[in-house]
């Protein structure tokens, strides 16, 4: 008798254990798929103006939120007012490139918002929670003339271990030959036998570049950079940040996207925002 039950007592022991053991595997499993990286909760975020899930928002810092576009009023509220006034069908959102840079998180989006845009957003977290945030946005527009759109190209993130040296080349891209006027230098950024564009208006390669500054030039109008603001980067791609002139001299964002291949620049998308007069802002943090 007493034999019996201690058989059965270890047998009643062992089938708790291994109970606990995958009642605690799976709560750890849980676990695990509730952390996600911040790269992933941007795109969460993004993915609620399709899905109207709620929980996303929590992403957001709701004592903190710094806000860059100049029409969204400040913190959650300024979010908010937004979305309450989204047009009957709410917004869309596809990312189509997200990539992750420390506490930075920009992506690449096809938006439906007030109309089909594209655009660069930037986000800043602290604790795991969004703080800020930068955007560009821009008219979706029809294929550049070498039939490229502002959306296709290359998404795979490679070289991850060349990030810091591929934000130094276009760092000195945009310091060199866009601020610094060094045209010479060129070539020492831009492979010169495959130069992808993405651009609505430009032509692949260098030749379609130059077609570019000459109908500038020709037609009286300006693209000039005055202040690299930001450089974020994830592998082989790179986004800068900058302030500067266009057109017809209008006070302009550029976001510019690169992707590099053995340290040249070989396909490049972007983003051209004219900044509205300060009367106009709706928060006073600025653009950058």
């Amino acid at each position: 008798m007493a034999k019996g039950i201690t058989i059965l007592g270890i047998l009643v022991l062992a089938i708790t254990i291994i109970s606990c053991n995958s009642t605690k595997h799976s709560q750890s499993k849980k676990e695990v798929k509730m952390e996600l990286s911040n790269k992933e909760k941007v795109v969460a975020l993004l993915n609620s103006f399709n899905t109207g899930d709620q929980t996303p928002i929590s992403y957001i810092n709701a004592e903190k939120y710094i806000q860059h576009n100049l029409a969204v009023g400040d913190g959650l509220a300024g979010f908010g007012e937004v979305m309450k006034n989204a047009p009957e069908g709410g917004f869309k959102a596809n990312v189509v490139r997200a990539f992750e840079d420390g506490n930075y998180v920009f992506t690449h989006t096809e938006y439906d918002f007030f109309g089909p845009k594209a655009g660069f957003d930037v986000f800043r977290f602290e604790d795991g929670k969004i703080v800020e945030h930068w955007d560009n946005l821009i008219e979706v527009q029809k294929p550049n003339p070498s039939g490229r759109t502002q959306f296709d190209g290359a998404t795979d993130i490679t070289d991850k271990e060349k990030t810091e040296s591929n934000k130094k080349v276009v760092t000195d891209f945009i310091e060199k030959v866009l601020l610094g006027h060094e045209m010479d230098k060129l070539t020492t950024y831009i492979n010169p036998e495959k130069y992808l564009q993405h651009n609505p208006a430009v032509a692949d390669g260098l030749d379609g570049f130059g077609e570019a500054m000459k109908y500038f030039a020709e037609n009286g109008l300006v693209m000039e950079y005055t202040k690299l603001h930001k450089v974020l980067g994830e592998g082989n791609f790179v986004l800068s940040m900058s302030e500067g002139k266009f057109g017809k001299g209008e006070h302009t964002a550029f976001y510019d996207l690169f992707r590099l291949e053995d340290g040249k620049i070989v396909e490049h998308w972007d983003v051209i925002q004219a900044i509205p007069p300060q009367s106009e802002w709706k928060n006073t943090n600025g653009k950058f």
